[in-house]
Protein backbone atom coordinates (compact mmCIF):
# COMPACT_ATOMS: atom_id res chain seq x y z
CA UNK A 1 0.00 0.00 0.00
CA UNK A 2 1.35 3.38 -1.18
CA UNK A 3 1.34 6.10 2.04
CA UNK A 4 1.66 9.90 1.77
CA UNK A 5 1.93 11.96 4.80
CA UNK A 6 0.65 15.57 5.34
CA UNK A 7 1.91 17.65 8.64
CA UNK A 8 3.25 14.77 10.40
CA UNK A 9 5.86 11.76 10.22
CA UNK A 10 3.92 8.93 12.61
CA UNK A 11 5.13 6.90 9.70
CA UNK A 12 5.44 3.89 12.62
CA UNK A 13 2.24 4.07 14.07
CA UNK A 14 0.54 4.01 10.65
CA UNK A 15 2.64 0.99 9.45
CA UNK A 16 1.56 -0.86 12.84
CA UNK A 17 -1.67 -0.17 12.37
CA UNK A 18 -1.20 -1.28 8.33
CA UNK A 19 -0.06 -4.63 8.83
CA UNK A 20 -2.72 -5.17 11.76
CA UNK A 21 -5.47 -4.75 9.85
CA UNK A 22 -4.37 -5.59 6.38
CA UNK A 23 -1.72 -8.11 6.53
CA UNK A 24 -0.57 -9.00 3.22
CA UNK A 25 0.20 -5.35 2.49
CA UNK A 26 3.58 -3.58 3.26
CA UNK A 27 4.15 -0.27 3.02
CA UNK A 28 5.60 1.71 0.00
CA UNK A 29 6.84 5.21 0.16
CA UNK A 30 6.03 6.13 -3.29
CA UNK A 31 3.73 9.44 -4.53
CA UNK A 32 0.20 7.99 -5.48
CA UNK A 33 -0.49 8.20 -9.05
CA UNK A 34 -3.65 8.24 -11.07
CA UNK A 35 -3.52 4.65 -12.20
CA UNK A 36 -3.01 3.54 -7.91
CA UNK A 37 -5.72 1.21 -6.78
CA UNK A 38 -4.30 0.58 -3.01
CA UNK A 39 -3.02 3.68 -1.01
CA UNK A 40 -3.74 5.51 2.09
CA UNK A 41 -3.38 9.83 2.35
CA UNK A 42 -2.84 10.24 6.31
CA UNK A 43 -3.08 14.24 7.30
CA UNK A 44 -2.76 15.97 10.61
CA UNK A 45 -3.42 19.48 11.44
CA UNK A 46 -2.82 21.49 14.21
CA UNK A 47 -4.70 24.40 15.20
CA UNK A 48 -3.92 26.99 17.77
CA UNK A 49 -0.97 24.41 19.38
CA UNK A 50 -4.38 22.62 20.84
CA UNK A 51 -6.74 21.57 18.48
CA UNK A 52 -5.83 18.15 16.13
CA UNK A 53 -7.91 17.25 13.16
CA UNK A 54 -6.73 14.45 11.58
CA UNK A 55 -8.07 12.92 8.08
CA UNK A 56 -7.38 9.68 6.23
CA UNK A 57 -8.28 9.14 2.38
CA UNK A 58 -8.02 5.21 2.39
CA UNK A 59 -8.52 3.19 -1.49
CA UNK A 60 -8.18 -0.61 -1.66
CA UNK A 61 -8.23 -2.44 -4.76
CA UNK A 62 -9.87 0.78 -6.06
CA UNK A 63 -12.24 1.32 -3.40
CA UNK A 64 -12.40 3.85 -1.19
CA UNK A 65 -13.21 5.28 2.11
CA UNK A 66 -12.27 8.54 4.08
CA UNK A 67 -12.25 9.07 7.40
CA UNK A 68 -11.71 12.06 10.29
CA UNK A 69 -11.25 12.41 13.62
CA UNK A 70 -10.09 15.50 15.94
CA UNK A 71 -8.70 15.70 19.24
CA UNK A 72 -7.54 18.10 22.32
CA UNK A 73 -3.79 18.29 23.09
CA UNK A 74 -2.86 18.75 26.58
CA UNK A 75 0.00 18.36 29.09
CA UNK A 76 3.68 17.39 28.78
CA UNK A 77 5.05 16.86 24.97
CA UNK A 78 5.01 12.96 25.86
CA UNK A 79 1.60 13.10 26.54
CA UNK A 80 1.20 15.17 23.60
CA UNK A 81 2.94 12.57 21.46
CA UNK A 82 0.86 9.71 22.64
CA UNK A 83 -2.45 11.64 22.40
CA UNK A 84 -1.47 12.23 18.35
CA UNK A 85 -0.30 8.71 17.63
CA UNK A 86 -3.83 7.65 18.94
CA UNK A 87 -5.67 9.98 16.90
CA UNK A 88 -3.65 8.91 13.77
CA UNK A 89 -4.62 5.34 14.52
CA UNK A 90 -7.49 6.27 15.42
CA UNK A 91 -8.69 7.63 12.48
CA UNK A 92 -6.80 4.90 10.17
CA UNK A 93 -9.15 2.57 12.16
CA UNK A 94 -12.05 4.14 11.07
CA UNK A 95 -11.60 4.64 7.54
CA UNK A 96 -10.44 0.70 6.70
CA UNK A 97 -12.97 -0.91 9.18
CA UNK A 98 -14.94 -0.82 5.53
CA UNK A 99 -12.85 -3.12 3.96
CA UNK A 100 -12.50 -6.03 6.90
CA UNK A 101 -14.72 -8.97 6.74
CA UNK A 102 -14.47 -8.87 10.06
CA UNK A 103 -13.58 -6.57 13.19
CA UNK A 104 -10.22 -7.88 14.73
CA UNK A 105 -10.64 -8.67 18.09
CA UNK A 106 -8.76 -5.98 20.03
CA UNK A 107 -9.74 -3.61 17.77
CA UNK A 108 -7.31 -1.02 16.71
CA UNK A 109 -4.75 -2.09 19.13
CA UNK A 110 -1.27 -3.17 17.67
CA UNK A 111 0.99 -3.56 20.78
CA UNK A 112 2.15 -6.35 22.46
CA UNK A 113 0.59 -5.28 26.01
CA UNK A 114 -3.38 -4.24 25.75
CA UNK A 115 -3.69 -4.37 29.30
CA UNK A 116 -1.51 -1.78 30.20
CA UNK A 117 -4.12 0.78 29.56
CA UNK A 118 -6.22 -0.85 31.88
CA UNK A 119 -3.24 -0.88 34.65
CA UNK A 120 -2.84 2.97 33.69
CA UNK A 121 -6.55 3.72 34.08
CA UNK A 122 -6.84 2.10 37.62
CA UNK A 123 -3.65 3.97 38.56
CA UNK A 124 -5.27 7.33 37.53
CA UNK A 125 -8.20 6.09 39.64
CA UNK A 126 -10.58 4.55 36.85
CA UNK A 127 -13.04 1.49 38.12
CA UNK A 128 -12.09 -1.88 36.25
CA UNK A 129 -15.79 -1.20 34.54
CA UNK A 130 -14.54 2.34 33.18
CA UNK A 131 -11.22 0.46 32.02
CA UNK A 132 -13.17 -1.82 30.04
CA UNK A 133 -15.34 0.85 28.19
CA UNK A 134 -12.68 2.60 27.62
CA UNK A 135 -10.88 0.02 25.64
CA UNK A 136 -14.47 -0.68 24.09
CA UNK A 137 -15.27 2.81 22.69
CA UNK A 138 -11.95 4.50 22.55
CA UNK A 139 -10.20 1.72 21.06
CA UNK A 140 -12.65 -0.41 19.61
CA UNK A 141 -11.78 -3.42 21.13
CA UNK A 142 -14.53 -6.76 21.07
CA UNK A 143 -16.44 -7.15 24.70
CA UNK A 144 -15.03 -10.59 25.43
CA UNK A 145 -11.29 -9.10 24.92
CA UNK A 146 -12.16 -5.75 27.07
CA UNK A 147 -13.37 -7.65 29.60
CA UNK A 148 -10.51 -10.21 29.54
CA UNK A 149 -7.77 -7.23 29.65
CA UNK A 150 -9.86 -5.65 32.62
CA UNK A 151 -9.16 -8.62 34.63
CA UNK A 152 -5.42 -9.32 33.64
CA UNK A 153 -5.00 -5.66 34.02
CA UNK A 154 -6.31 -5.57 37.22
CA UNK A 155 -4.33 -8.21 38.35
CA UNK A 156 -1.34 -6.13 37.09
CA UNK A 157 -1.93 -3.18 39.24
CA UNK A 158 -2.85 -5.39 42.52
CA UNK A 159 0.71 -6.66 41.80
CA UNK A 160 2.27 -3.46 41.49
CA UNK A 161 0.80 -1.89 44.49
CA UNK A 162 3.48 -5.15 46.11
CA UNK A 163 6.77 -3.83 44.11
CA UNK A 164 8.90 -1.53 46.05
CA UNK A 165 11.37 0.66 44.13
CA UNK A 166 14.20 -1.38 44.30
CA UNK A 167 12.69 -4.67 43.67
CA UNK A 168 13.39 -6.70 40.97
CA UNK A 169 13.34 -10.14 38.97
CA UNK A 170 15.71 -12.59 37.37
CA UNK A 171 15.68 -14.13 34.25
CA UNK A 172 18.29 -17.06 33.46
CA UNK A 173 17.60 -19.07 30.24
CA UNK A 174 19.25 -21.94 28.98
CA UNK A 175 18.76 -22.19 25.07
CA UNK A 176 18.86 -25.73 24.35
CA UNK A 177 16.31 -28.23 23.38
CA UNK A 178 16.17 -31.95 22.62
CA UNK A 179 15.03 -30.77 19.11
CA UNK A 180 13.37 -27.92 17.24
CA UNK A 181 9.98 -27.80 17.06
CA UNK A 182 8.02 -26.48 13.93
CA UNK A 183 6.29 -23.39 15.35
CA UNK A 184 9.41 -22.44 17.01
CA UNK A 185 11.82 -19.21 16.06
CA UNK A 186 13.69 -18.24 19.31
CA UNK A 187 17.10 -18.80 19.73
CA UNK A 188 17.68 -22.15 21.15
CA UNK A 189 19.96 -24.58 19.70
CA UNK A 190 19.20 -28.95 19.86
CA UNK A 191 21.53 -30.35 22.34
CA UNK A 192 21.73 -33.31 19.54
CA UNK A 193 23.76 -30.85 17.68
CA UNK A 194 25.52 -28.67 20.20
CA UNK A 195 26.18 -31.32 22.83
CA UNK A 196 29.72 -29.53 23.16
CA UNK A 197 28.50 -26.38 23.71
CA UNK A 198 26.12 -27.06 26.84
CA UNK A 199 29.22 -27.97 29.67
CA UNK A 200 30.80 -24.53 29.17
CA UNK A 201 27.65 -23.14 28.34
CA UNK A 202 26.84 -24.28 32.17
CA UNK A 203 29.89 -22.46 33.96
CA UNK A 204 30.03 -19.56 32.06
CA UNK A 205 26.48 -18.51 33.05
CA UNK A 206 27.72 -19.60 37.15
CA UNK A 207 30.21 -17.05 36.16
CA UNK A 208 28.12 -14.17 34.88
CA UNK A 209 25.05 -15.19 37.99
CA UNK A 210 27.85 -14.78 40.55
CA UNK A 211 29.31 -11.64 38.95
CA UNK A 212 25.40 -10.06 38.97
CA UNK A 213 24.89 -11.07 42.75
CA UNK A 214 27.60 -9.20 43.59
CA UNK A 215 26.62 -6.53 41.51
CA UNK A 216 22.59 -6.24 42.75
CA UNK A 217 24.26 -6.53 46.41
CA UNK A 218 26.26 -3.03 45.66
CA UNK A 219 23.64 -1.48 44.34
CA UNK A 220 20.98 -2.41 47.27
CA UNK A 221 18.62 -4.15 44.68
CA UNK A 222 15.94 -7.01 46.11
CA UNK A 223 14.98 -9.96 44.04
CA UNK A 224 11.15 -10.36 44.11
CA UNK A 225 10.66 -13.62 41.30
CA UNK A 226 13.45 -16.14 39.54
CA UNK A 227 12.78 -17.47 36.21
CA UNK A 228 14.52 -19.94 34.02
CA UNK A 229 13.44 -20.45 31.08
CA UNK A 230 14.63 -21.33 27.51
CA UNK A 231 14.96 -23.25 25.55
CA UNK A 232 14.29 -26.39 27.99
CA UNK A 233 16.36 -25.74 31.01
CA UNK A 234 16.19 -29.67 31.65
CA UNK A 235 18.21 -30.29 28.91
CA UNK A 236 21.00 -29.95 31.50
CA UNK A 237 22.18 -32.63 33.63
CA UNK A 238 21.55 -32.85 37.08
CA UNK A 239 24.71 -31.68 38.43
CA UNK A 240 24.65 -28.96 36.13
CA UNK A 241 21.21 -27.38 37.31
CA UNK A 242 22.32 -28.17 40.45
CA UNK A 243 25.51 -25.71 39.94
CA UNK A 244 23.40 -23.03 38.20
CA UNK A 245 20.63 -23.25 41.44
CA UNK A 246 23.68 -23.18 43.99
CA UNK A 247 25.07 -20.49 41.91
CA UNK A 248 21.87 -18.44 42.11
CA UNK A 249 21.11 -19.45 46.03
CA UNK A 250 24.94 -18.04 46.80
CA UNK A 251 25.03 -14.96 44.58
CA UNK A 252 21.47 -13.57 46.21
CA UNK A 253 19.74 -12.76 49.07
CA UNK A 254 16.53 -15.31 48.41
CA UNK A 255 14.76 -14.35 51.78
CA UNK A 256 12.24 -11.60 49.86
CA UNK A 257 12.14 -14.05 46.51
CA UNK A 258 8.74 -15.95 46.94
CA UNK A 259 8.47 -17.56 43.15
CA UNK A 260 11.75 -19.95 41.67
CA UNK A 261 10.43 -20.92 38.39
CA UNK A 262 11.78 -23.39 35.74
CA UNK A 263 10.74 -24.50 33.05
CA UNK A 264 10.21 -28.38 32.46
CA UNK A 265 8.90 -28.22 29.28
CA UNK A 266 10.03 -31.50 27.53
CA UNK A 267 8.77 -34.89 29.27
CA UNK A 268 11.70 -36.42 27.27
CA UNK A 269 13.90 -34.31 29.56
CA UNK A 270 12.07 -34.77 32.91
CA UNK A 271 14.04 -37.35 35.36
CA UNK A 272 13.36 -38.02 39.02
CA UNK A 273 17.36 -36.81 39.53
CA UNK A 274 16.35 -33.65 38.18
CA UNK A 275 13.19 -32.93 39.77
CA UNK A 276 14.76 -33.93 43.35
CA UNK A 277 17.48 -31.45 42.79
CA UNK A 278 14.56 -28.54 42.08
CA UNK A 279 13.23 -29.67 44.81
CA UNK A 280 16.30 -29.45 47.12
CA UNK A 281 16.58 -25.53 45.69
CA UNK A 282 13.17 -24.40 47.17
CA UNK A 283 11.93 -23.97 42.97
CA UNK A 284 8.42 -23.18 43.89
CA UNK A 285 7.03 -23.09 40.45
CA UNK A 286 7.63 -25.94 37.82
CA UNK A 287 5.97 -25.26 34.49
CA UNK A 288 5.93 -28.57 31.97
CA UNK A 289 4.61 -27.52 28.76
CA UNK A 290 3.05 -30.21 26.36
CA UNK A 291 1.66 -27.55 24.25
CA UNK A 292 -0.85 -30.30 22.38
CA UNK A 293 -2.04 -34.09 24.16
CA UNK A 294 -2.81 -35.19 20.46
CA UNK A 295 -0.49 -37.53 19.53
CA UNK A 296 -0.39 -36.71 15.94
CA UNK A 297 -0.04 -33.13 16.75
CA UNK A 298 3.11 -33.41 18.75
CA UNK A 299 4.45 -35.50 15.38
CA UNK A 300 3.85 -33.22 13.51
CA UNK A 301 5.55 -30.23 15.40
CA UNK A 302 8.62 -32.75 15.78
CA UNK A 303 8.34 -33.53 19.19
CA UNK A 304 10.07 -37.32 19.94
CA UNK A 305 7.78 -38.08 22.42
CA UNK A 306 3.74 -38.83 23.59
CA UNK A 307 0.75 -37.85 25.54
CA UNK A 308 2.13 -40.92 27.56
CA UNK A 309 5.31 -39.91 28.05
CA UNK A 310 3.97 -35.90 29.01
CA UNK A 311 1.33 -37.86 31.51
CA UNK A 312 4.29 -40.42 33.07
CA UNK A 313 6.28 -36.92 33.76
CA UNK A 314 3.57 -35.36 35.32
CA UNK A 315 2.76 -38.30 37.34
CA UNK A 316 6.62 -38.08 38.71
CA UNK A 317 6.27 -34.34 38.88
CA UNK A 318 3.13 -34.64 41.65
CA UNK A 319 4.94 -37.14 43.78
CA UNK A 320 7.52 -34.18 44.76
CA UNK A 321 4.99 -31.98 46.04
CA UNK A 322 5.92 -28.60 43.84
CA UNK A 323 3.94 -25.84 45.05
CA UNK A 324 2.44 -24.57 42.01
CA UNK A 325 2.86 -26.72 38.38
CA UNK A 326 1.99 -25.00 34.84
CA UNK A 327 0.85 -26.02 31.81
CA UNK A 328 1.20 -24.74 28.54
CA UNK A 329 -1.11 -25.23 25.16
CA UNK A 330 -0.71 -23.70 21.63
CA UNK A 331 -4.02 -23.08 20.07
CA UNK A 332 -3.68 -23.86 16.28
CA UNK A 333 -0.78 -26.21 16.12
CA UNK A 334 -0.65 -28.36 12.64
CA UNK A 335 -3.14 -31.28 12.52
CA UNK A 336 -4.92 -30.02 15.24
CA UNK A 337 -8.60 -29.04 15.76
CA UNK A 338 -11.02 -27.47 17.69
CA UNK A 339 -12.07 -31.10 19.06
CA UNK A 340 -8.31 -32.45 19.81
CA UNK A 341 -7.99 -29.12 21.54
CA UNK A 342 -10.60 -29.51 23.46
CA UNK A 343 -8.82 -32.80 24.77
CA UNK A 344 -5.86 -31.51 25.67
CA UNK A 345 -7.24 -28.88 27.52
CA UNK A 346 -9.40 -31.75 29.67
CA UNK A 347 -6.24 -33.81 30.49
CA UNK A 348 -4.00 -30.41 31.88
CA UNK A 349 -7.30 -29.92 34.19
CA UNK A 350 -7.02 -33.96 35.01
CA UNK A 351 -3.67 -33.82 36.41
CA UNK A 352 -4.81 -30.70 38.48
CA UNK A 353 -2.56 -28.04 37.84
CA UNK A 354 -3.11 -25.03 38.57
CA UNK A 355 -1.94 -22.88 35.85
CA UNK A 356 -2.76 -23.09 32.16
CA UNK A 357 -1.24 -21.17 29.77
CA UNK A 358 -2.95 -21.10 26.50
CA UNK A 359 -1.22 -19.49 23.64
CA UNK A 360 -2.00 -19.19 19.99
CA UNK A 361 -0.06 -20.01 17.60
CA UNK A 362 2.09 -17.32 16.14
CA UNK A 363 3.30 -17.91 12.63
CA UNK A 364 7.23 -16.94 12.77
CA UNK A 365 9.85 -16.06 10.68
CA UNK A 366 12.42 -18.64 10.44
CA UNK A 367 10.09 -21.68 12.08
CA UNK A 368 9.65 -24.87 10.35
CA UNK A 369 5.94 -24.67 9.82
CA UNK A 370 6.69 -21.46 7.40
CA UNK A 371 9.86 -22.78 5.57
CA UNK A 372 8.07 -25.81 4.72
CA UNK A 373 4.69 -24.99 4.35
CA UNK A 374 3.15 -26.98 6.98
CA UNK A 375 -0.67 -26.72 7.14
CA UNK A 376 -2.55 -24.94 9.90
CA UNK A 377 -6.09 -24.06 11.37
CA UNK A 378 -7.32 -21.08 10.22
CA UNK A 379 -8.22 -18.46 12.18
CA UNK A 380 -11.76 -19.84 12.35
CA UNK A 381 -10.83 -22.79 13.88
CA UNK A 382 -8.42 -21.19 16.35
CA UNK A 383 -11.02 -18.67 17.42
CA UNK A 384 -13.17 -21.83 18.13
CA UNK A 385 -10.58 -23.73 20.29
CA UNK A 386 -10.29 -20.06 22.36
CA UNK A 387 -13.89 -19.92 22.96
CA UNK A 388 -13.98 -22.85 23.95
CA UNK A 389 -10.93 -22.72 26.54
CA UNK A 390 -12.24 -19.77 28.72
CA UNK A 391 -15.50 -21.21 29.50
CA UNK A 392 -13.85 -23.98 30.79
CA UNK A 393 -10.83 -22.96 32.62
CA UNK A 394 -13.29 -20.95 34.79
CA UNK A 395 -15.67 -23.45 35.18
CA UNK A 396 -12.61 -25.44 36.82
CA UNK A 397 -11.71 -22.23 38.91
CA UNK A 398 -9.13 -20.45 36.96
CA UNK A 399 -9.15 -16.56 36.44
CA UNK A 400 -7.22 -14.73 33.65
CA UNK A 401 -4.11 -13.33 34.86
CA UNK A 402 -1.78 -11.69 32.41
CA UNK A 403 -2.06 -11.63 28.67
CA UNK A 404 0.02 -10.37 25.76
CA UNK A 405 -0.11 -10.51 22.00
CA UNK A 406 2.57 -11.57 19.34
CA UNK A 407 2.87 -10.17 15.41
CA UNK A 408 1.73 -13.10 13.17
CA UNK A 409 -0.80 -14.68 15.41
CA UNK A 410 -3.52 -16.67 14.06
CA UNK A 411 -6.18 -14.61 13.94
CA UNK A 412 -5.25 -11.38 15.65
CA UNK A 413 -5.57 -13.25 18.53
CA UNK A 414 -3.31 -13.01 21.85
CA UNK A 415 -1.37 -15.87 24.93
CA UNK A 416 -3.29 -15.81 28.45
CA UNK A 417 -2.36 -16.82 31.57
CA UNK A 418 -4.98 -18.76 33.60
CA UNK A 419 -4.71 -19.73 37.60
CA UNK A 420 -6.48 -20.74 40.09
CA UNK A 421 -6.41 -18.05 43.26
CA UNK A 422 -2.73 -18.31 44.35
CA UNK A 423 -1.64 -20.42 41.59
CA UNK A 424 -0.39 -16.87 39.65
CA UNK A 425 3.30 -16.32 38.31
CA UNK A 426 4.82 -13.24 39.20
CA UNK A 427 7.33 -13.31 36.77
CA UNK A 428 4.71 -13.31 34.44
CA UNK A 429 2.92 -10.32 35.38
CA UNK A 430 6.21 -8.38 36.15
CA UNK A 431 7.58 -8.66 32.92
CA UNK A 432 4.42 -8.45 30.29
CA UNK A 433 3.02 -5.14 32.45
CA UNK A 434 6.39 -4.03 32.77
CA UNK A 435 6.17 -3.49 36.38
CA UNK A 436 9.81 -3.90 37.37
CA UNK A 437 13.53 -4.52 35.99
CA UNK A 438 14.43 -7.93 34.56
CA UNK A 439 18.09 -9.05 34.78
CA UNK A 440 18.87 -11.49 32.50
CA UNK A 441 21.81 -14.25 32.13
CA UNK A 442 22.62 -16.28 29.50
CA UNK A 443 22.72 -16.10 25.68
CA UNK A 444 19.98 -14.70 24.12
CA UNK A 445 19.17 -12.52 27.56
CA UNK A 446 17.31 -9.26 27.01
CA UNK A 447 17.99 -7.07 30.08
CA UNK A 448 14.93 -4.93 30.93
CA UNK A 449 15.39 -1.59 33.24
CA UNK A 450 12.35 0.22 34.06
CA UNK A 451 11.64 3.20 35.76
CA UNK A 452 7.74 3.37 35.87
CA UNK A 453 8.06 6.82 38.15
CA UNK A 454 9.83 8.26 35.01
CA UNK A 455 8.17 6.32 32.25
CA UNK A 456 11.24 5.49 31.22
CA UNK A 457 12.40 1.46 29.67
CA UNK A 458 16.37 1.13 28.45
CA UNK A 459 17.70 -2.14 27.28
CA UNK A 460 20.46 -4.09 26.88
CA UNK A 461 20.91 -7.47 25.28
CA UNK A 462 23.50 -10.29 25.84
CA UNK A 463 24.83 -12.43 22.44
CA UNK A 464 22.64 -14.14 20.45
CA UNK A 465 23.93 -17.35 20.60
CA UNK A 466 25.52 -19.71 23.07
CA UNK A 467 29.02 -19.93 21.00
CA UNK A 468 28.92 -16.14 20.95
CA UNK A 469 28.25 -15.68 24.44
CA UNK A 470 31.04 -17.95 25.09
CA UNK A 471 33.29 -15.93 23.33
CA UNK A 472 32.30 -12.35 24.66
CA UNK A 473 31.80 -12.68 28.33
CA UNK A 474 32.77 -8.71 27.80
CA UNK A 475 28.91 -7.68 26.49
CA UNK A 476 27.28 -9.48 29.67
CA UNK A 477 30.20 -7.44 31.67
CA UNK A 478 29.12 -4.53 29.97
CA UNK A 479 25.33 -4.64 30.16
CA UNK A 480 25.76 -5.31 34.09
CA UNK A 481 27.42 -2.53 34.34
CA UNK A 482 24.50 -0.27 32.46
CA UNK A 483 22.03 -2.10 34.40
CA UNK A 484 24.39 -0.66 37.96
CA UNK A 485 24.23 3.05 35.87
CA UNK A 486 20.65 2.98 35.80
CA UNK A 487 19.96 2.43 39.05
CA UNK A 488 22.50 4.74 40.14
CA UNK A 489 21.55 7.56 38.23
CA UNK A 490 17.45 7.09 39.38
CA UNK A 491 18.34 7.04 42.80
Amino acid sequence: MKLEFFGHDERYTVEQSLLNLFPGELPVYEPIGPGDGTWARVACREEDGERLLVTVDLSLQGRGNSAFHTAVLSGTDYEREGQRRYAVAACFYLAAREFLATEPPWGMLTGVRPDKLVTAALEAGRTPEEARRMLEEEYFVSGPRAALAAETGAAAHQAAGELGPGDIALYVGIPFCPTRCAYCSFVSQSVERSFSLVEPYAEALIGELRAGGEMVRRTGLRVRAFYMGGGTPTTLTADQLDRVLTAFEESFDTLPCGEITVEAGRPDTITAEKLAVLKSHGVTRLSVNPQTMEDRVLEAIGRHHTAEDIRRAMELTAAYGFDHVNMDLIAGLPEDTAGGFRRSLEACLAFGTDNVTVHTLALKKGSRILTEGLAVPGPEAVGEMLEGAGPALRQAGFAPYYLYRQKYMSGSFENVGWSRPGGECLYNIYIMSELCSILSFGAGGSTKMVDRGANRIQRVFNPKYPAEYLRRPEKWRANQAAFAAFYAEKS
